[in-house]
């Protein structure tokens, strides 16, 4: 799809891999960018319209699609690590957290405006996953059952939308040099990298970003028998 000249709504866009999207568009001519956010105020760019989202609270996702109807481009990226939860030990509330912003609310989002885009002549709805919904990790369990719930659902949204003319993408990244990866050394790539390569999907008509190498090695992998380690 062309993305000159089109108008599109980025969740979780103050910061990180959110506040990448919005300036890949602006980059590549999109005439409108709204910016959801929690807080508004936290977003900073003047040349994106930023917009009051929570993606698990209902009513936020609702005022949302009725401000935003113009919209041909929706990318789901807000999200939560859900670290809080250990795998042997503690409550399962940053899981359950986890789940209801990354899974939920992707749900949520995606349901409220699969009809604005159809009106808009199908356009886009692009998801950011993660190579956790592929490979879990005893470190975040959660985080890794939420992305993988995330992708089946974005294969069911592929499926639905399709005759809609709505072209549904899943990202795929490893780590992302973002506040959320803070806690390891591991290697990363960043946020604009990500970002980029969504636009060139987009641009290309593409159904899958995969980010980086550790991503393509997983997803190589994943017809091989299972083993212990697979880790990243």
């Amino acid at each position: 799809m062309d993305i000159t000249g089109s108008v599109a709504l980025v969740t979780g866009a103050n910061r990180g891999i959110g506040r990448a999207f919005t300036r890949a568009l602006i980059s590549h001519g999109a005439a409108k960018v709204y910016a959801g956010a929690r807080d508004p105020a936290s977003v900073v760019d003047k040349d994106v319209i930023p917009l009051r989202l929570d993606v698990a609270d209902e009513e936020d996702v609702a005022a949302a699609a009725a401000a935003a109807g113009d919209v041909s481009i929706v990318i789901n990226n807000a999200g939560i690590s859900g670290n809080a939860t250990r795998l042997m030990e503690g409550t399962f509330d940053g899981a359950r957290q986890a789940m209801d912003v990354n899974y939920f609310g992707t749900w949520a989002v995606s349901r409220a405006f699969a009809p604005i885009l159809a009106r808009n002549g199908g356009g886009a709805l692009v998801n950011m996953l993660s190579l956790a919904s592929w490979a879990s990790n005893p470190r975040f369990p959660g985080y890794a059952a939420s992305k993988a719930a995330q992708w089946s659902l974005t294969d069911a949204l592929r499926q639905a939308l399709h005759t809609q003319g709505t072209r549904v993408v899943g990202v795929h990244a490893g780590f992302v040099d973002t506040d959320l990866s803070t806690w390891t050394d591991s290697s990363k790539i960043s946020a604009d990298t990500v970002a980029e390569l969504t636009m060139k999907a987009l641009a290309g008509d593409q159904l899958e970003v995969l980010a980086d190498e550790g991503t393509r090695r997983i997803k190589a992998a994943l017809s091989e028998p299972a083993i212990p380690q697979r880790g990243f």
